[in-house]
């Protein structure tokens, strides 16, 4: 069996100089390498201007190729393949980030700086493929699991509601109550009965 050389690789840690590129936007790397970011799944150009990614979280490729094999999708801003990315795509960036990070402060325009968009773009074409805007995403992921938390634990409301992203326990009331048409507390003594 052949080893690969370093240079066959298909991902890398990156040096002190192509962070340099990356966190300087420099153009005159694009081409040189390419460069993955751990907690998106995204994939970009070390020119592209999209928010800078932790050191920690960044793998270096040498081909556009090899982050896709990795499972990595072209950033939509700088569109390291040369062609323009699905918005289903795109779109399924944002849906895989908000189930993985439903618990925590989302935001448009968190989401869009994760998915390498503006807040305008992404809620117009979220709203296109998905039928509802990413606010309503995510509520629908935190009710969801707000729903199965409250039907098989004893774990209070209110930490319910902190697990599922949202801290104020009255809010959480009203929007559970808006969701499913009950009371977290009905809910719940509705499902332990079954």
């Amino acid at each position: 069996m052949k080893l690969l050389d370093k240079q066959e690789l298909p991902s890398f840690s990156i040096d002190e100089t192509q962070w340099t590129a990356i966190i300087s936007n420099d153009a005159s790397y694009d081409g040189k390498f390419y460069y993955g970011v751990r907690t998106t799944g995204i994939f970009c150009r070390p020119s592209c201007k999209s928010k800078d990614p932790k050191y920690e979280n960044v793998l270096g490729f040498h081909h556009p190729e090899d982050a896709l094999a990795q499972g990595f999708r072209p950033c939509k801003r700088c569109k390291p393949t040369g062609q323009r990315v699905p918005d289903q795509e795109w779109v399924s960036v944002v849906t895989k980030y908000i189930n993985h990070h439903y618990s925590e402060s989302l935001t448009l325009d968190i989401l869009a700086q994760i998915s390498h968009g503006s807040p305008y773009h992404l809620h117009r074409v979220f709203k296109r493929i998905t039928g509802i805007t990413p606010v309503q995403y995510i509520q629908n992921t935190r009710m969801t699991e707000a729903k199965k938390l409250l039907a098989s634990t004893s774990v209070s409301i209110s930490d319910i509601g902190r697990q599922v992203g949202i801290t104020n326990p009255a809010y959480f009331s009203a929007v559970f109550r808006k969701h499913t048409g009950q009371t977290p507390a009905h809910y719940r003594e509705q499902e332990q009965q079954q």
